[in-house]
């Protein structure tokens, strides 16, 4: 699923993503980590991974 970086806090490496219908979603630590990212800004695409209504990853989008 695809999504738009929306906050991110470099300390803790949680924030939230914002879904195509602007639904916000909140990832954790380990979503993050689980996506060898290093950093993220605010704006850039997303590629979300979710098991339920928890994301369990967050990488970057690519085409």
């Amino acid at each position: 699923m695809q999504a738009t970086a929306y906050t991110y806090d470099p300390d803790t490496h949680t924030g939230q993503v914002l879904l195509d219908d602007g639904t916000p979603m909140p990832f954790d630590a380990p979503a993050f980590e689980a996506g060898g990212l290093r950093l993220l800004r605010p704006g850039q695409r997303v590629r979300i991974e979710m098991e339920g209504t928890k994301v369990t990853l967050v990488t970057l989008q690519t085409f």
